[in-house]
């Protein structure tokens, strides 16, 4: 049918002509199918009917367990509404009084906090239920990064306060992602690192969230996996991290024909900033030569800019500890994490946070 794979995802399959682009997304036996030309994409599913038994669902609205909300503004909002209230019911928290944050702020958790839970299976099967909300949920993404590390030992304390993250969405199971259109196709990042914060082992937290013009398309947050000596250390490594990822989304859209402006990505640690532009070897940074190298040559070919940024306006810190309040809201609304019924006019609010 002349598609050829794509490199960067094995998933993606791309058909190019003089006249249209044809883009075809498969897992397992659901297919997304889309192009610039609504005949061709219907040619197409017509051919493939000719060959294999399948149903076409029209335009998508819902995709692996994801929901898709048209608006008449040519956005979208993703969410996955029906599988949160399926989650909450199925441990009876549907209607339990809402909670405004999904973790406090001065909450301190080990492995040995407290007594074991009687059933590790079932607090097992919920955590990992959560970890696939933060594909439209990403402020969500460390709290529940948190608890997977507790996974092999849990502790009564965990499941406290795995009830509230629940409690949480009990409020917000109709919030997800609202993406729109957008002219640019500028790439920018916010990296940062939350130093030895695991009271366990001292290591640091790991996060970066990475837009595409004014939409979020990737976020992480993790813990790294050696002790970071220094709090450069650990940002710099951050940075490496997001910079990996930043070059991949660059080699999917040459792939999708799709051209892009230099990738820009803020940091709120000076000291990093300073070190990829500085060719001086400072003796501070000999432990993180590889990272320092890598994300220096790329600052000094001009193909990354890191820019820093003060900790105010890092959106990615929502993604590294508990954040409490009005600012947890403030970064929230900074990922486009909005309620399915809202209408407001998102332009605007990204640029905010530089």
């Amino acid at each position: 049918m002349g598609f050829l794979p794509s490199k960067s995802d094995t998933s993606l399959f791309t058909r190019f002509t003089t006249t249209a682009t044809l883009f075809i997304l498969i897992y397992v036996d659901d297919i997304l199918v889309t192009g610039s030309s609504h005949t061709l994409v219907q040619q197409f599913i017509t051919q493939l009917s000719s060959h294999f038994a399948l149903k076409d669902l029209g335009r998508l609205h819902y995709f692996l367990g994801v929901e898709v909300t048209w608006h008449a503004n040519t956005s979208l909002h993703l969410s996955q509404s029906n599988y949160i209230r399926h989650l909450l019911h199925r441990i009876d928290m549907l209607h339990v009084k809402p909670q405004p944050t999904p973790m406090v702020s001065s909450l301190r958790l080990t492995v040995d906090g407290s007594t074991s839970v009687e059933d590790p299976t079932f607090f097992r099967s919920i955590v990992g239920a959560l970890q696939y909300v933060t594909i439209t949920r990403p402020e969500l993404s460390f709290v529940v990064n948190r608890f997977c590390q507790y996974m092999h030992q849990p502790q009564q304390s965990h499941w406290k306060a795995v009830k509230r993250i629940l409690r949480y969405l009990a409020g917000t199971s109709s919030h997800g992602l609202h993406l729109c259109s957008s002219l640019s196709y500028s790439i920018m990042g916010f990296s940062d690192s939350n130093w030895a914060t695991n009271l366990d082992d001292r290591k640091s937290t790991t996060s970066y969230c990475i837009f595409l013009g004014l939409n979020p398309i990737s976020w992480v947050s993790k813990k790294q996996k050696v002790v970071s000596r220094s709090s450069t250390k650990a940002e710099y490594r951050s940075v490496a991290t997001a910079l990996t990822d930043m070059i991949w989304i660059q080699s999917l859209l040459n792939e999708l024909r799709i051209s892009s402006t230099t990738p820009c990505l803020y940091c709120d640690n000076l000291s990093d900033v300073q070190l990829a532009a500085n060719p001086i070897m400072h003796s501070r940074s000999k432990h993180f030569e590889l990272d320092l190298h890598f994300v220096r040559d790329h600052v000094l070919a001009k193909s990354l800019t890191l820019i820093h940024l003060p900790s105010q306006f890092q959106v990615a810190d929502i993604l590294t500890k508990p954040i409490f309040g009005s600012p947890f809201h403030s970064f929230r609304c900074k990922l486009r994490v909005f309620d399915k019924s809202s209408h407001l006019s998102l332009q605007g609010l990204l640029t905010e946070c530089i």
